[in-house]
């Protein structure tokens, strides 16, 4: 199971907006409480009808909250989620409307600072000169403030902003746009270097998901790198397809939980954990030299073979790799799921009805143990904290250690939860 977004706009009443689209936020940019400002906000409510984003809207600002639930702003209207009609966004943040009245976002992002709490997770806006702090929906004391005085260096009348933790860029950072520059802000030292990408196009929002980068321009989005900005791939797309649930589009729909099967299932050291389900993943790449075997992607790859990615600012493949099990492990043959446990140097490899673990450090690869399990047919498994989770269809067996997994003890099966992978109960 992966987690895609999707994006949507209006129709008729406001076609003349859409028209004008491009000439209006180059307006906006210049006078944003002028009369023509307000006379576009308030078309829509001429007709009395909410925005659609389906009908193709360039949106302002992208932020994920505290929760991780995307916002997506546009005049004085956001829409939470990627689907659902859109509301007024004074109606969440009031503070943006009291203040500068018309409600409109320049840009947005959440920061990423874990070591400093009063900061990490909270949603900075941006409006003209200022800047606004809110954590639940609450807007910070003492703000608004001058965009100079939280981020040193960062010009005003921003088009859009998104952070951008360590591991991605080389620090903690927020990658401030306008027009073709980019400011890298450093969290930790307060300090601005300054970049262009003339081939990226001018981002009037951009959003982080999943740990790739989406600039946003009219309808469109296009993924880049957030350290060079580097573009590849077929892009822009139409972000109806993918960022918005949108009936002409084809937008993906967020399965039930009962028709959820997990191909792959692992972690990294840093807490992160990574699920595969067909031919797509929640992430493509594997931290800190973690193990993923090919084959555990029955609907993807078809080659038994072990790849291992180390990870830093752009996760790459090691050299060498892929190879072949029997090249890695010492093993042949179908593997069904496998897991490393946590402070481990052994992989447990499950084939059919058996388990086999193979210590890591000892080379050549040796297998140290082969046990048969009460269960078969498992298509994921991974070990945590909480013990080891087998995952068959769309439910999953808990077991507190090893040696309850290799007893024979039936355990009772659990159903998968949307609080686990974000599908539909």
């Amino acid at each position: 199971m992966h987690a895609n977004p999707f994006i949507s706009r209006k129709d008729i009443s406001y076609a003349l907006i859409i028209c004008l689209g491009d000439f209006k936020r180059f307006l906006l940019r210049k006078v944003r409480k002028s009369s023509f400002g307000i006379f576009f906000s308030y078309m829509y409510h001429i007709n009395g009808a909410l925005p659609d984003r389906c009908q193709g809207i360039e949106f302002d600002a992208i932020a994920l909250d505290e929760k991780g639930n995307a916002l997506f702003f546009k005049d004085e209207y956001l829409w939470n989620g990627y689907h659902g009609p859109a509301q007024l966004s004074n109606e969440s943040f009031k503070e943006l409307d009291d203040i500068h009245g018309i409600g409109h976002v320049d840009a947005a992002f959440r920061m990423h600072n874990i070591d400093n709490p009063d900061d990490h997770d909270h949603i900075y806006f941006f409006l003209d000169d200022k800047v606004f702090s809110y954590y639940n929906q609450s807007l910070e004391d003492g703000y608004p403030k001058d965009i100079q005085q939280d981020f040193p260096q960062v010009p005003s009348h921003l088009d859009a902003a998104v952070e951008c933790p360590k591991g991605e860029c080389v620090t903690d950072s927020v990658l401030f746009f306008k027009g073709h520059d980019v400011h890298v802000y450093d969290i930790a030292t307060k300090t601005v270097k300054v970049k262009t990408w003339p081939n990226l196009p001018v981002c009037t929002s951009v959003l982080r998901w999943l740990e790739h980068y989406y600039c946003f321009h009219g309808h469109n989005f296009t993924r880049f790198h957030p350290i060079t900005g580097e573009v590849n791939g077929p892009y822009p797309k139409d972000a109806r397809h993918y960022f918005m649930r949108c009936a002409d589009f084809g937008g993906y729909q967020t399965p039930k939980c009962s028709d959820v099967k997990i191909d792959a299932i692992t972690s990294d050291d840093a807490g992160k954990t990574y699920f595969f389900a067909g031919t797509t993943s929640s992430s493509t790449c594997i931290k800190n030299m973690r193990y993923v075997l090919n084959s555990f992607l029955s609907a993807a790859f078809s080659d038994d073979q072990v790849y291992i990615y180390k990870g830093d600012a752009h996760y790459s493949l090691i050299e060498g790799y892929p190879k072949t099990l029997r090249e890695e492990l010492g093993i042949e043959g179908h593997v069904d799921a496998a897991f490393v446990c946590p402070s481990e140097h052994t992989v447990h490899v499950i084939q059919g009805q058996n388990i086999r673990n193979i210590d890591l450090i000892a080379t050549p690869r040796v297998v140290t143990q082969d046990v048969p399990l009460m269960l078969s047919g498992i298509d994921a498994a991974m070990c945590g904290s909480d013990g080891i989770k087998m995952y068959k269809g769309s439910q999953f067996y808990h077991y507190e250690n090893m040696v309850t997994l290799t007893s024979r003890i039936a355990q009772m099966p659990q159903n998968i939860t949307g609080s686990m992978f974000g599908c539909r109960d």
